[in-house]
C-alpha cells in the first residue's frame, strides 16, 4: 500500500469524482430533468463538487512541492502526458467554474452559461484521458494495460455518480426517476469494479522478473482489495435502501454512503500505487 503517495492518491480520486459528477449533473442540465427551482437549488448545492475539485488539485500541488513546480510543470504542454493532464484539469476547473458562478449569480446569458457548461464536459473528458495515459508505462508492466484507464473510468462511474446523487439530494430535485437511474449506474459500478478487481489479479498473477513477481510487490493485495469492495457494497446498499423502503434519497445517508465509497476508492488506488514496479532487474 503507497501511502507515501497520499497527494497523488487523493488527487486522482477526487478529480476522477468530481468530473464524473460534473458529467452526470451537466447531461441533466441540458436535458432539462429538473424544474427552475430545483436546478437553482442544484447550482448552489455545487459548491461540493467544486470543493471536492479543488482538494484534489490542494493534493497535487502538495505532490508537486510548490505551486511554482506545479507552473513549470506546464511546459511542456503536448508532448507530456504530465503537462497535458495539468492544463485540462486546469482548464476544466476554470470553465466549470466560471459556469458554476454565472450560475449562482444569474450573470450572463443561457447561451454562454450553455457553452461554458458544454466545454468544461469535453475537457473534462480529455483530462481524464490524459491521466490516464500518464500512468500507461511500457517499462512498469503492472500499470500498462487496459485495467488502468478501465479503473479510472469505473472510479468517475461509481464515486462520480455518488457525489452527483448526494449534491442532488442536498438540492432537494424534483425527479424521482433520476434517483432511479443514478442507484443503478451506482449498482452497475460496484460490479464494475468487482470484474476490474478480478481481472488486475489474474495480471499481476502472470508478471513475475528475474527478481520479484508483482504480486509480491503488494503482499496485502487480497486483504486491501476485500476491505475496499466491502467498503463499496455498504455504501452502496445504503444507496439503495431508499428503493426498498421506496422512500427518496435524502442527504444524510446518502453522505455516508458517499464517504464509504470514497473511501473504498482510495484504498484502491493506494494499491494501484503500491503495485508500481519496472520490467528487468
Amino acid at each position: 500500500m503507497a501511502w507515501h503517495e497520499w497527494p497523488l492518491i487523493v488527487f486522482t480520486v477526487l478529480a476522477q469524482t468530481s468530473v464524473g459528477a460534473f458529467l452526470v449533473l451537466a447531461t441533466m442540465l441540458l436535458t432539462k430533468q429538473l424544474s427552475s427551482g430545483a436546478e437553482e437549488r442544484l447550482h448552489k448545492a455545487m459548491f461540493g463538487l467544486w470543493a471536492v475539485m479543488g482538494l484534489g488539485f490542494l493534493a497535487s500541488i502538495m505532490h508537486l512541492g510548490s505551486p511554482l513546480r506545479a507552473m513549470n510543470a506546464l511546459n511542456m504542454v503536448g508532448s507530456s502526458w504530465l503537462s497535458n493532464e495539468i492544463a485540462s484539469g486546469s482548464v476544466f476547473f476554470a470553465l466549470g467554474g466560471l459556469f458554476w458562478l454565472l450560475s449562482v449569480l444569474d450573470k450572463g446569458s443561457e447561451a454562454i452559461r450553455k457553452a461554458l457548461m458544454i466545454g468544461a464536459m469535453v475537457v473534462g473528458l480529455v483530462f481524464m484521458y490524459a491521466m490516464a495515459m500518464v500512468y500507461m508505462i511500457d517499462t512498469v508492466p503492472t500499470w500498462y494495460t487496459s485495467l488502468t484507464p478501465a479503473a479510472f473510468v469505473v472510479t468517475m462511474l461509481v464515486s462520480g455518480t455518488a457525489l452527483a446523487q448526494l449534491l442532488l439530494s442536498l438540492a432537494n430535485h424534483d425527479n424521482a426517476a433520476a434517483d432511479k437511474v443514478l442507484q443503478v449506474m451506482g449498482l452497475v459500478g460496484l460490479f464494475a469494479v468487482a470484474i476490474v478487481v478480478m481481472q488486475l489479479t489474474a495480471h499481476l498473477g502472470s508478471i513475475e522478473t528475474s527478481v520479484t513477481a508483482a504480486l509480491s510487490v503488494v503482499p496485502d493485495f487480497s486483504s486491501l482489495q476485500t476491505t475496499r469492495l466491502v467498503l463499496l457494497s455498504a455504501g452502496i446498499a445504503l444507496w439503495l435502501m431508499p428503493v426498498v423502503r421506496r422512500t427518496p434519497v435524502t442527504a444524510a445517508p446518502m453522505a455516508i454512503a458517499f464517504a464509504l465509497i470514497v473511501v473504498s476508492e482510495l484504498i484502491g488506488r493506494g494499491v494501484f500505487y503500491g503495485m508500481h514496479m519496472t520490467a528487468g532487474m
